[in-house]
């Protein structure tokens, strides 16, 4: 391992700080290296620069901890890369209308470093990817600036495996999958994230690298949509899904649970497992497991609003005209990130549906400019005259700071779709 002073003379760096790229860069300064983040959005840089933050999930005074350190700058300058000894890449990799890998801000990351790069420097993508991506897309555009692996860089895969708002596993205790397109690449890289995460686990080759990662997420969508299946289907039955769940996960093997919802949020599993799809293909190959988990989570949204059209009849009125507030649009509970959310997706529908839709989320004041929608709303404040006009709440998100309770007693229908009030019994609630 490196000793204090080699650590004083190298420089890291960090393209993308957003969810991933911010809480990297922080542990790359509490390992004592002086580090530069990177990004093209000028009002994340001006937000850093002032000590303030714009993920929730991160305490405020981290950020300013990370600029009292003396060790971190933030800067929209590319040229700076020339400075680095070693750049991790965390951009977005979404998928485009045709649900085909969207590697535009990869490459882009790619060229700017390349066009940069320092003698020596060493180049980690940690957006997730396709297998294969980073020899058969990055190297190709190194290769095109004059530079040679393990002469003049080094070049491997270590996926990012961010869980935002958990507060067991964070980015230094979670085991760090480090992959190198060459035994020296990965030497390299490991040589440095020693230092910086609490385990390293280092694999054959950059591709296994990017497969653990797409593993991970394809693990876990087929597993929810069979409990959203099976959630649908013990509807039918009269059974609640959730205390099944709760039975079957006393077995002490075997058994893992995974919850429904009202369908997959976030950048991770909604996207990564099509990129495994698209990648298959090209080798002739069908991936029904995905399709299908793909398929049941998309149409989770849809259930819900049909679950609320029902629980609207029996009070014997329409969703068209109905005033419905919607609870919570992240994708996930206690966090600020409503990308792929299906919240977004079921207040469309309810609007298609003739509904006056409203919604409230404490961690989401507006949406707006999004990829995946062009809705333009922002968050009512909750209240109990605001309840009592509803004709119905949908709970879409179970944030911890709301008062459940409070909503079940001013609401004529609730239709709780994460097992929110769990501990409330009332005929106004329906399961969804």
């Amino acid at each position: 391992m490196e000793g204090n002073n080699e650590r004083k003379e190298k420089v890291l760096g960090v393209i993308g700080l957003g969810y991933v790229g911010l809480p990297l860069a922080m542990e790359f300064v509490r390992a004592g290296y002086k580090t530069i983040g990177f990004d093209i959005d000028e009002k994340k840089i001006d937000k850093l620069s002032l000590g303030e933050i714009y993920l929730r999930h991160i305490k405020e005074d981290r950020v300013k901890n990370l600029f009292n350190s003396g060790l971190f700058s933030a800067t929209t300058d590319f040229l700076q890369l020339n400075r680095v000894d070693l750049v991790s890449i965390c951009v977005p990799t979404p998928l485009d209308k045709y649900r085909q890998p969207d590697l535009s801000f990869v490459e882009n990351s790619a060229k700017s470093v390349a066009e940069n790069l320092k003698q020596g420097a060493i180049v980690v993508l940690e957006s997730t990817v396709y297998p294969g991506t980073t020899r058969e897309i990055l190297l190709p555009i190194f290769e095109s600036f004059g530079h040679e692996l393990d002469m003049s860089f080094y070049l491997a895969f270590s996926p990012e495996r961010e869980d935002p708002g958990n507060k067991e596993f964070n980015t230094r205790n979670i085991p760090k999958v480090v992959g190198g397109l060459s035994e020296q690449s990965g030497r390299k890289v490991v040589e440095i994230y020693k230092n910086v995460f609490d385990e390293i686990v280092e694999v054959p080759s950059a591709e296994v690298a990017e497969a653990t990662k797409i593993l991970e997420n394809t693990y876990r969508s087929v597993n929810i949509a069979l409990v959203n299946e099976l959630k649908v289907i013990f509807d039918k039955m009269g059974i609640n899904i959730w205390d099944v769940i709760e039975a079957a996960k006393t077995k002490p093997f075997g058994f893992t649970p995974f919850y429904p919802g009202p369908g997959l949020g976030g950048h991770c599993i909604p996207i990564d497992p099509f990129y495994l799809s698209w990648k298959a293909r090209k080798f002739g190959i069908n991936t029904r497991f995905i399709e299908l988990a793909g398929e049941i989570n998309t149409m989770m949204p849809e259930y819900v609003v049909m679950k609320t059209i029902s629980a609207l009849n029996k009070n014997k009125k329409s969703l068209k005209g109905s005033k419905v507030l919607v609870i919570g649009v992240a994708y996930k509970k206690n966090i600020d990130d409503s990308r792929e959310s299906p919240g977004i997706k079921i207040i469309e529908l309810l609007q298609e549906g003739g509904a006056e839709v409203s919604y409230f989320d404490p961690y989401i004041p507006e949406i707006y400019n999004m990829r995946q929608t062009d809705l333009v709303m922002r968050s009512v404040k909750l209240s109990e005259e605001l309840l009592k006009e509803q004709d119905a709440v949908i709970i879409v998100t179970d944030h911890s700071n709301i008062d459940y309770k409070n909503i079940v007693d001013n609401s004529s229908v609730i239709v709780d779709t994460r097992n929110a009030l769990s501990d409330i019994k009332s005929d106004k609630i329906f399961r969804a």
